[in-house]
């Protein structure tokens, strides 16, 4: 019996990461739509860990730990591979550039943070900043294989630099949180 499934969905999203990776660099037409497919995939179980831990009452510390962790690798992985395979180009990269600098940021500061035995809690416009960098993501991944229909190249870079500017903020608003924290403890 499964006795913790939003744990499982979590480390499923890691697990998944080296999978996407590969798929990207396979040799045949359909490799972005399986790249895309297992992204997708694993986005969505962002969403359903946390959701069915608050539901099931199977919040855990690991849980906690785990599930910014894994967004993290995720985003990361994903921007690494587009920009590896030149799907993210020209001044597109500064937006990713943007949004890596910002994961770590974060990071270091829930950590030190976590020292302090201070929290910090995801906002409503972080959620939604990983929303838009999910959905942009997902688009470049797609990239030129999408129907002719459906731009979704550019689709991608507007999310992208939408997400981050969402970015700019979010990681400002938690600097601030965490000054004013640092400011305290000195």
């Amino acid at each position: 019996m499964i006795t913790n499934l939003p744990n499982l969905l979590t480390l499923f999203r890691i697990v998944v990461i080296p999978a996407m990776v590969a798929a990207f660099f396979l040799d045949f037409p359909a490799a972005n739509w399986v790249t895309f497919g297992l992204f997708v995939t694993a986005s969505i179980t962002d969403y359903f860990d946390g959701y069915l831990a608050r539901a099931w009452n199977q919040v855990s510390a690991l849980g906690r730990f785990l599930d910014p962790v894994a967004d993290k690798l995720l985003v990361s992985s994903a921007i690494l591979m587009l920009v590896a395979t030149a799907q993210i180009t020209g001044l597109a990269v500064v937006a990713a550039v943007i949004i890596l600098c910002r994961e770590i940021l974060v990071s270091g500061l829930r950590e030190f943070l976590a020292e302090l035995r201070v929290s910090l809690p995801t906002s409503k416009l972080a959620k939604w900043k990983t929303t838009v960098q999910m959905f942009a993501l997902g688009f470049l991944m797609v990239g030129s294989a999408s129907p002719a229909a459906i731009p979704s190249v550019e689709i991608g870079f507007y999310a992208l630099w939408l997400a981050a500017i969402l970015t700019i903020i979010t990681g400002y608003d938690y600097l601030r949180v965490g000054l004013k924290h640092m400011a305290g403890s000195a």
